[in-house]
């Protein structure tokens, strides 16, 4: 377990800065020229119903458009992403299977986990980030605390008392609310569910008080007032709660945001990889789509290239690496 009396401060750099896709030779489209030539099977390593698959869909149906081939959604949920993303990076590399994954699975499993039957490094190629935001630490409406400084010294004054719900462990929740507990001096019981929505069914339901969510699925019960927003974590606040503030803006540092993207297995053309980069900013950058960003509560997403993204990777499984180690955070 960690020091609870030792603050621990999580910083990473600066998200690289923006840009558009890279232009490919002309080669290199000769490549893939032929891609698509079948269905592409879009692997989401979540069940159905939750925010990944939520996103995943909206970018299917638009891709499908664009390449003149259906992109199915595939479902492969269980042990905290990697299922499907093991599935993903054992596919052959021809384009015809991707990946629509979340950070937690490929950046926070690779630090987290000591043998993944992958290497999220070598194993899985990016494609493109698709937004950048926080997950939410909610309770619910009886809840006596009507803010973080009323949780924080609710909690402080009676350890080991309350439990909380995240999707998993080494899960965004988990690590956000760990790191929390570390720099307020809280003691608190993880209750690991599977995904959200089980989470959110138990919140409802009044089995538990407590629990770190994702800002989209989480928002119908907020807004409903069956949940209480306390605080976000990422380095923006969400479009749909503007008034709600960031880990950092309310004196605890966690500067890591949460993103979903797109991957292909280790191999895939370049070409292919980068008509899919080009593909998913310019769907990022359609009004529609920013909009639908805005109603899901996730803020304007950045437009990174292939090596921009493939970077953040990097960077994101230091940053993320930093929060397990000094939580002494253990695979289940």
């Amino acid at each position: 377990m960690c020091n609870a009396n030792k603050p621990v401060f999580f910083k990473r750099r600066q998200l690289l800065a923006a840009g558009a896709g890279a232009m490919v030779s002309p080669w290199g489209w000769a490549q893939g020229a032929d891609w698509p030539s079948k269905p592409v099977r879009l692997v989401v390593p979540s069940g159905a119903g939750g925010p990944t698959d939520t996103f995943a869909r909206l970018f299917a149906d638009a891709m499908a458009k664009t390449f003149k081939q259906p992109f199915v959604i595939d479902n492969k949920p269980g042990a905290n992403g990697i299922i499907g993303n093991d599935a993903v990076a054992k596919a052959p590399a021809d384009g015809h299977t991707l990946l629509f994954t979340y950070a937690a699975a490929v950046a926070v499993n690779h630090a987290l986990v000591p043998k993944l039957p992958y290497d999220a490094l070598k194993d899985l190629q990016p494609i493109a980030q698709i937004g950048a935001g926080g997950n939410l630490l909610v309770v619910t409406s009886d809840f006596p605390a009507k803010s973080l400084r009323e949780f924080v010294d609710l909690v402080k004054a009676n350890p080991n008392k309350y439990n909380y719900g995240s999707w998993g462990v080494g899960s965004g929740g988990h690590l956000a609310m760990e790191a929390l507990k570390m720099q307020a001096g809280l003691k608190m019981n993880h209750v690991p569910y599977k995904t959200v929505p089980l989470i959110l069914n138990d919140l409802v339901g009044g089995q538990i008080n407590i629990g770190f969510v994702d800002s989209t699925t989480s928002l119908v019960h907020i807004r409903s007032g069956k949940l209480r927003p306390l605080v976000g974590s990422g380095t923006r606040r969400g479009p749909a709660l503007p008034d709600l503030p960031t880990l950092t803006e309310a004196g605890y540092k966690f500067d890591v945001d949460a993103w979903y993207a797109m991957f292909a297995p280790a191999g895939t053309p370049m070409s292919i990889v980068r008509r899919l980069n080009e593909e998913v900013n310019r769907i990022l950058t359609l009004p529609d789509m920013r909009a639908r960003f805005t109603g899901l509560n996730m803020p304007e997403p950045p437009i990174k290239t292939v090596d921009q993204f493939a970077q953040t990777v990097r960077e994101d499984i230091v940053a993320w690496g930093a929060v397990i180690k000094a939580a002494d955070i253990k695979p289940e």
